[in-house]
């Protein structure tokens, strides 16, 4: 079977893109793997597929690294957002279908290979503090550790100690290692289903970006990932955040062919 894909990356955070709007693609968590693989495939975080919806312009499936489906990616999310432009599905505005329901996006700029997205996200009313980590559901579930320098964290190592540890189940949690900075905030990220240390997760930004206002952190927050910038802006009232949008470049990288 022959697929005709995109590759995009958000801030590093990358994917595969497949308009399967004709609902002619059908890929088993293997063969999903496999493309997602850098050294036997094309190499992503996770894949996803762009599919048509009755009430909104497109519905997102994402599919992490080890094939399997996934919560929302936030970073993904903007990336589907720039493909569906680039297939001239939408223009600077969109609604979409995720599996964490509907979000909005515009596309703030455009250069050749470069979109600015920003993602709204959906509220977010619950969190746990212990100490200096807090735990919220950010459409994904993430662990937020505050560490004083995180260049000197051994990600992979404490991220997935923390990720398989037994408080969280089969299914894990994401972990992020946070320190502050002059102008923000800088983020490294474990991700389960990927089972490694990814270059950004938009997800994770978020996730750090609204713990971040315990410690006395306004909106918007900027990010410094491995793999770039982002930016996150929110609204804090009646112990919620509302108004929560995720924002920074959407990159396509190429297309390709596979036979797979």
């Amino acid at each position: 079977m022959k697929i005709n894909f995109s590759k995009y990356h958000g801030a590093g955070n990358d994917f595969i893109l497949i308009d399967n709007r004709k609902r002619s693609v059908e890929l088993s968590a293997v063969q999903i793997a496999l493309l997602c693989d850098r050294h036997f495939g094309v190499g992503a975080d996770g894949l996803m597929l762009l599919q048509e919806s009755d009430k909104n312009d497109f519905v997102m499936r994402y599919f992490n690294a080890d094939g399997n489906e996934a919560s929302l990616c936030g970073n993904g999310g903007r990336c589907i957002v720039s493909f569906a432009r680039h297939l001239d599905i939408i223009r600077n505005k969109t609604s979409f279908m995720a599996v964490d329901g509907q979000h909005e996006a515009k596309i703030l700029t455009s250069a050749e290979n470069v979109d600015i997205v920003n993602l709204k996200m959906n509220d977010v009313d619950s969190w746990e503090k212990k100490g200096k980590d807090t735990i919220l559901d950010t459409g994904s579930p993430h662990f937020i550790r505050l560490v004083s320098d995180v260049d000197e964290i051994d990600v992979f190592t404490e991220g997935r100690k923390i990720r398989n540890s037994a408080t969280y189940g089969k299914d894990g949690i994401n972990v992020n290692f946070v320190s502050t900075e002059e102008d923000g905030l800088k983020i490294r990220t474990y991700e389960r289903g990927v089972e490694n240390e990814t270059l950004a997760c938009g997800t994770g930004a978020v996730a750090a970006a609204l713990s971040s206002f315990f410690d006395n952190y306004n909106s918007p927050v900027l990010l410094n990932a491995r793999g770039g910038a982002l930016k996150v802006s929110f609204v804090h009232k009646e112990n919620k955040f509302t108004n929560i949008w995720l924002e920074g470049p959407a990159t396509f990288v190429f297309d390709g062919e596979i036979n797979i």
